[in-house]
């Protein structure tokens, strides 16, 4: 399959704040916050913050659910 990056298709991960417990889902993306499904965690801006409590980005674990 010539042209596709399987890694950036496949292997989404989830991110939790620890302040607050609301879940990004890289597969899911956030449409309310303008990210739309697949948007990978490195690609969100560093100033980004959590959407039900401001927590930096930098406030969130990896998990798995």
């Amino acid at each position: 399959m010539a042209g596709i990056d399987l890694d950036r298709t496949t292997d989404f991960k989830t991110w939790q704040c620890r302040s607050c417990d609301y879940v990004y889902s890289e597969a899911e993306g956030d449409p309310d916050e303008m990210l739309p499904p697949g948007t990978r965690w490195a690609d969100i801006p560093a100033d980004w913050v959590c959407p039900s409590c401001g927590a930096a980005k930098s406030d969130f674990d990896m998990v798995e659910i």
